[in-house]
């Protein structure tokens, strides 16, 4: 098989790493080869900066002696595997970055030979592409579990980004999943390493002189974990580790694998679990905050911050002309960007009604049952639209 052939197969199937921003209906994987039989999957994503990249996701090598009960990699499933090594695929990837077809890679592999081992093919590829092909962009580096601190502390001087699929939320959820993995020891701790190695050693010695950021990712529903288990681990790590994203996966069952009969999650569940861990991290809530169901699950029907506003706004609308940024940016239909406008715009006059509102970026029509204007409700005033 040639070096396309290989990134082709290899890159297949990898629509369920995650990386930038999560959108609804995100379009499937583009192809820039231009034949195809060369086609190389290459996504579109879009940084945490708001840059929009063309990312080449991709393993180093799909051979795995892990048993992890839901992947498609697990050993002894029957599929066609490929391998490349470091010097192969970094310069695969600089053809296609000096060629316009891919501007960051997100690379990881199946684990072979122990987390060491595989850790070090990792690191080799990075430093292959840093130093000899002088690639300056975006790279995401997979830490292996068993990888050691010092290899953690090596990916972070050579990626913009580094992550620990941390998979279920604790141990019992876990073991359901991937049973030969340790979440205290290979997964949670490296990602303790990365926030221990910030506080302690300067920015300035990393790539671009800056600490990179730490995701990781959860297989939503896979292990029969509840919404409340997978954002109170969530919200520990972004307090304690300062993690950049949590994703979530929906679960889908994979042919030949010990889960392929059990029932795929709705993808809804995914993107009310964004919100939520959204709410946590930017808009201030707390998980009490969050409208759980008596099976401690967010309902797939409401937004969770439509629904807090519901139980605690509507009874007591805010004052749009006088609450503080915590405040208006738990108003349904108002984001940060759009509590620092209304801020910046009451400076000059007082925002009167809810047209004054859309000018400046709001979604006033879902504001208008939680604000107020003076002391006077909006929600006649839905007749300007």
């Amino acid at each position: 098989m040639d070096s396309l052939g290989t990134l082709k197969l290899l890159s297949s199937q990898m629509t369920f790493e995650a990386d930038g921003e999560p959108r609804v209906n995100s379009p499937a994987p583009a192809c820039f080869s231009p034949k195809e039989q060369d086609q190389a999957f290459v996504h579109p994503a879009q940084l945490p900066n708001g840059q929009k990249i063309l990312l080449l996701k991709t393993l180093l090598s799909s051979a795995c002696e892990r048993d992890c009960f839901y992947c498609p990699f697990r050993a002894g499933r029957d599929f066609r595997r490929a391998t490349f090594k470091p010097d192969e695929f970094a310069g695969l990837f600089s053809k296609m970055n000096r060629g316009g077809m891919a501007e960051g890679v997100f690379l990881s592999s199946g684990l072979a030979g122990g987390g060491v081992r595989t850790q070090d093919k990792l690191l080799d590829t990075a430093e292959i592409l840093r130093k000899k092909h002088h690639f300056r962009g975006y790279l995401h580096l997979k830490i292996m579990p068993g990888a050691e601190k010092d290899q953690v502390y090596r990916a972070m001087q050579l990626a913009d980004r580094v992550s620990v699929n941390l998979e279920a939320p604790n141990t019992e959820r876990l073991a359901k999943l991937a049973p030969h993995k340790v979440f205290m020891e290979e997964l949670l701790r490296p990602l303790k390493w990365v926030e221990e190695i910030r506080r302690t050693v300067p920015a300035y010695k990393f790539w671009n002189r800056r600490w990179p950021s730490t995701v990781t990712q959860f297989v939503a529903g896979g292990s029969d974990e509840s919404d409340l288990e997978l954002l109170t681990i969530t919200n520990w790590l972004n307090k304690n580790v300062r993690l950049k994203r949590a994703y979530f996966s929906a679960f889908h069952p994979i042919r030949d694998t010990p889960l392929e009969n059990k029932p795929a999650v709705h993808p809804m569940r995914e993107h009310r679990l964004y919100q939520a861990s959204f709410l946590l991290r930017d808009y201030g809530f707390d998980l009490e905050d969050l409208p759980f169901t008596t099976d401690s699950n967010l309902p797939l029907n409401a937004d969770p911050k439509q629904a807090w506003a519901q139980m605690y706004l509507v009874n007591s609308p805010v004052e749009i002309n006088k609450a503080e940024k915590q405040e208006l940016i738990r108003i349904p239909g108002i984001g940060l960007k759009g509590a620092n406008a209304i801020m910046n715009a009451r400076r000059s006059n007082k925002l009167r009604d809810l047209s004054a509102l859309k000018k400046i970026g709001i979604i006033a029509e879902r504001a208008a049952p939680y604000v107020l204007f003076d002391g006077k409700k909006a929600a006649m005033q839905l007749a300007l639209f």
